[in-house]
């Protein structure tokens, strides 16, 4: 993508954007989605993206006024988003509070204080490095290129929106098929005991991802291709024949169980020195962003004059680092009074403003990852628990590391709590990714349509604050209801309708493996060894003009195949389609004659509303699922339908692939 665009509304023009009701609908919307997808994070560990729907939403909320805008549009998804990814963030670490036993429910104070103070740190992270993440060559922020895309086609009447419309109704329609109706499988997978161990694949019929994957395109689709091949096609039986297949369950579950018990570590392993290396790879232009930022502040850049360039001031964002800091600070005093009283004064000082540093250092590094993800394949493929467990152990071993010299006698009698301790710290880093991960598309949204930066920056710091007001007392209310992890705030509650919290129990389960010194070590440092190869190749295809994403290929280890597929099914097929059109046209046509880029364009619209569509019913069916407590509320098929239900969905993958082929090279041109 060319940085170098005109935004929908030029910087010339001043529309009405933070306005009244735009802020009131942004508010609605925000608890309204935090509330949803607190059932979803907890019910199967993962939270529905809140732009699009939000976008969505609010255009057809603001229709019914008679002075709206695009801009305004813009600033309620921006605010609701942040709903969303406070609940990813909190009910994912909280959570194991209560399975290790040291919460026996969701405090206010507690809650409302970690989730301010992270969800601020994620902000600040997000306007800091806005510049460096929306001019990156490499990031073509899926997600937030659909949501632009939405909004000016709700604006823009001379456009030819059918392209987008349609792609709407088919992801909406498959993705209802596949979870609410049940007559299209999601995902299937073909495992089969051989030699001692598991042999097979999965494929993931996501329309949402698929759209996602053509957006991307082929670079990073073939690298999580690569990290799929890794991890899945050669990991799972290697693992299974050294560590034994599991007993008593059938061979997809085995290979599930194989995955998330070894792989997974992985994957977490490339992450980090992909992580690393990425990181190194920005540090110039975030400190370049971040000199940019101080020359504005200073009225000496000349861009910043620009309405769709100006930022919050610098000295605002201190104000808000500083208060992290501060309040963060005595939090963690207070806390570690409770868990490990009788330390020495000096000790707990010590200790605790180390806890803070590590939280804004590596909250502001992981974040600014997300954000990079965010760009590369989209935020629902961020790996945002993949960051908060990196955290988890990086913390628990600083701890081990520390108590172990001065205080080994509270290791052995508080080692618990002082695992507890570590959970709440990166309570933080788990506010500030999902936000960065999220804020960054809704920037590259408000960039596409000409936003004001600064203003969508206020109602992200407020959409924090009432998102916090929310999660905790929505948390509590459904562990009163159901249960979470297994632990049940009254006696003879159903363990079927339990919320597992799978995230959750991961983390307790990672943080207690560290500190009983029992941990999968070894698979960490095979993914560690994993990503210094990833490296090294990216290095030399680089030079060659090829491009291979380091961090794309620990995502394909990281993920499960039915999420990664469909991102490379698309990325492969968005290649195809437009090498088959560069040869039929001849390259010169191709790059500049008009009727080629519309098609090109018509097929970019529909990806962005395959992605939009599909969202906007994963939203839609929280509802029901909810209401009934159970995912299967709108079943229409027996159980045994499973095999039919695959087959039809390989054929409507084909089908729509066909689709997109078409629209880029049709019979008669």
């Amino acid at each position: 993508m060319d940085n170098k665009f005109e935004p929908f509304i030029g910087p010339e023009k001043k529309l009405p954007e933070l306005t009244l009701k735009a802020i009131l609908l942004g508010i609605l919307l925000t608890v309204l989605l935090c509330a949803s997808n607190a059932y979803l994070g907890l019910k199967v560990g993962a939270t529905v993206s809140a732009s699009i729907p939000a976008a969505i939403i609010a255009m057809a909320v603001l229709r019914w006024f008679k002075h709206s805008n695009v801009l305004e549009n813009n600033i309620v998804q921006t605010m609701a988003s942040v709903g969303e990814a406070v609940v990813a963030g909190v009910a994912f670490i909280t959570p194991a509070m209560l399975i290790l036993n040291l919460w026996h429910g969701f405090d206010f104070g507690k809650v409302f204080v970690l989730t301010v103070l992270g969800g601020f740190l994620g902000v600040v992270t997000t306007v800091l490095i806005r510049r460096v993440m929306m001019d990156h060559k490499d990031l073509r922020f899926p997600e937030g290129t659909a949501i632009a895309e939405v909004l000016k086609a709700s604006a823009e009447t001379s456009s030819n929106a059918k392209p987008l419309v349609l792609g709407g109704l088919v992801g909406a329609l498959i993705s209802f098929l596949q979870d609410g109706f049940q007559v299209l499988s999601d995902a299937t997978s073909v495992w089969f005991h051989k030699a001692g161990s598991l042999f097979g694949f999965g494929f993931g019929f996501s329309p949402a991802l698929l759209g996602a994957g053509y957006i991307i395109g082929p670079a990073v689709g073939i690298s999580m291709f690569v990290g799929m091949l890794i991890g899945w096609l050669m990991g799972v039986p290697v693992v299974g024949y050294m560590f034994g297949v599991p007993h008593g369950v059938d061979a997809v579950t085995a290979a599930g169980m194989l995955w998330s018990d070894h792989i997974r570590y992985i994957g977490v392993g490339e992450m980090l020195v992909g992580g690393l290396w990425t990181l190194i790879s920005l540090v110039g232009p975030i400190f370049k962003g971040i000199f940019l930022s101080i020359k504005a502040s200073r009225g000496l850049d000349e861009t910043t004059t620009l309405r769709t360039e100006q930022d919050m001031r610098l000295k605002t964002l201190a104000l808000f680092s500083l208060g992290v800091l501060v309040f963060g600070y005595l939090f963690f005093l207070y806390v570690f009074h409770l868990y490990v009283p009788g330390s020495s004064t000096f000790f707990t000082l010590s200790f605790c403003l180390l806890a803070i540093i590590f939280a804004m250092v590596f909250g502001f590094l992981f974040a600014s990852l997300a954000a990079y993800f965010a760009g590369l394949v989209g935020a629902t493929n961020c790996p945002g628990s993949g960051f908060i467990l990196a955290g988890v152990i990086l913390f628990s071993l600083i701890t081990l590391l520390f108590f172990s010299f001065f205080e080994p006698a509270v290791l052995q009698s508080r080692g618990l709590h002082l695992a507890g301790f570590v959970l709440l710290v990166n309570t933080l880093l788990g506010c500030a990714i999902p936000i960065a991960n999220d804020s960054s598309q809704d920037m590259k949204s408000g960039q596409l349509v000409g936003a004001t930066p600064w203003k969508q920056e206020v109602v992200l710091f407020i959409g924090v604050v009432i998102a916090a007001l929310v999660v905790g007392p929505t948390l509590e209310l459904l562990f009163q209801a159901y249960g979470i992890g297994g632990v049940f705030p009254h006696a003879g509650m159903p363990h079927s309708q339990m919320l597992a919290a799978p995230q959750a129990a991961m983390m307790a389960a990672v943080v207690k493996g560290v500190f009983n010194h029992n941990l999968p070590w070894s698979m960490i440092l095979i993914g560690v060894g994993v990503g210094i190869l990833a490296i090294i190749v990216n290095i030399r295809t680089r030079q060659r003009g090829l491009s291979f994403p380091v961090l794309a290929m620990g995502l394909g280890i990281y993920l499960p195949m039915a999420s990664s597929w469909p991102m490379v099914v698309g990325g492969i097929l968005a290649y195809l389609s437009s090498k088959s059109l560069k040869k039929r046209v001849g390259r010169q046509a191709f790059y500049e004659d008009h009727s080629i880029r519309l098609r090109l364009h018509n097929a970019l619209l529909i990806a962005c509303g395959m992605v939009a569509g599909s969202s906007l019913i994963g939203v839609v069916l929280a509802v029901p699922f909810a209401i009934e407590k159970t995912s299967d509320a709108l079943k229409i098929v027996p159980d045994g339908f499973t095999p039919i239900a695959s087959i039809l969905s390989v054929v409507m993958l084909v089908l729509v692939c066909r689709w997109f082929y078409r629209t880029l090279n049709p019979k008669r041109a």
